[in-house]
């Protein structure tokens, strides 16, 4: 019986160590580890001065917030989780993110006992405790500027309301608060990777100038936009109206010709009776003639 218990631990310790091995091959494991972390409500976050980096300067423990999720290291290992109390999922050390692992040694709140003799205002020396195989595929995770230091994401302020009994244990109603009240996108590839697992997709943008809004608004701007004529029909009396202002143009354009056509009539009438008394006055001088020379 003896043996056949040790046989049975022994398979049990190789399938469990198995299972950390998948969850760390990808990066962030499933959420459902718990690591102790109990708080009663949301802590106190404060930014790492030159950082993009929030910590937590009144817990007990190694608790850090970047892109848009909580970092915790504890025993050896990094945990990330979109919630403040969990649950958490295990953190592979190659895919933990550059500006977490650059947070000086005086910002964990709970070192290990390896950190003793470490530079406080320097990060931890990871490439000595995880070893060479890792410094080569985190190569220049120390090198960095200062002037391209990325903005802080916003803090999810609204799981403040959520403590206590309040707390959604639940990871499917975790995931539609997050979705619904936090609409920062990560940069991170590790953190975007999360997020797509967890279906954690911002939820619909705010109402941007009317164009979007409640359905019942939206319905009724349809409404409004089907009654209203269209441009074209809009045009129509303007263009129904333009066509007698243009006749009257083309009347009073002719109507100067007219005149002066029947002023031209009128100076040839009157000129008419002058031609006929010069031709009388012609016509009495030659009988005055005629009768000049009969005598």
């Amino acid at each position: 019986m003896r043996y056949v218990l040790i046989v049975l631990w022994m398979l049990f310790c190789s399938v469990t160590s198995a299972l950390a091995q998948v969850s760390v091959g990808i990066g962030i494991g499933m959420p459902g580890v718990s690591i102790g972390i109990n708080l009663p409500v949301y802590p106190q976050l404060v930014r790492v001065p030159g950082y993009p980096v929030y910590y937590a300067p009144r817990l007990q423990a190694n608790f850090f917030f970047y892109d848009g999720l909580y970092w915790v290291y504890q025993s050896d290992r990094w945990y990330a989780s979109s919630w403040y109390n969990g649950p958490w999922g295990l953190v592979a050390p190659e895919y933990v993110p550059v500006y977490v692992l650059r947070v000086p040694v005086r910002y964990y709140r709970s070192p290990p006992g390896y950190f003793r003799g470490w530079r406080p205002d320097a990060p931890p020396r990871w490439g000595q405790h995880w070893g060479p195989e890792w410094e080569q595929r985190r190569s220049g995770w120390e090198q960095w500027s200062r002037r391209s230091v990325p903005a802080p994401a916003p803090l999810p302020a609204y799981q403040r309301q959520y403590s206590g009994d309040r707390y959604p244990q639940a990871e499917q109603d975790q995931r539609a608060l997050h979705s619904q009240r936090y609409r920062y996108q990560p940069r991170e590839a590790v953190v975007r990777q999360h997020y797509q697992e967890r279906a954690l997709q911002p939820g619909p943008a705010p109402d941007q100038g009317g164009k979007r809004g409640t359905p019942e608004e939206r319905r009724a701007r349809q409404d409004e936009q089907r009654s209203s004529p269209s441009p074209r029909q809009q045009g129509a009396p303007a263009d129904a109206r333009s066509g007698p202002p243009q006749e009257a143009g083309r009347r009073e354009h002719r109507a100067p010709a007219s005149r002066q056509d029947d002023h031209q009539q009128g100076r040839g009438a009157a000129q008419e009776p002058r031609r006929d008394k010069g031709r009388e006055k012609e016509r009495d001088k030659d009988k005055g003639d005629e009768r000049g020379k009969d005598r």
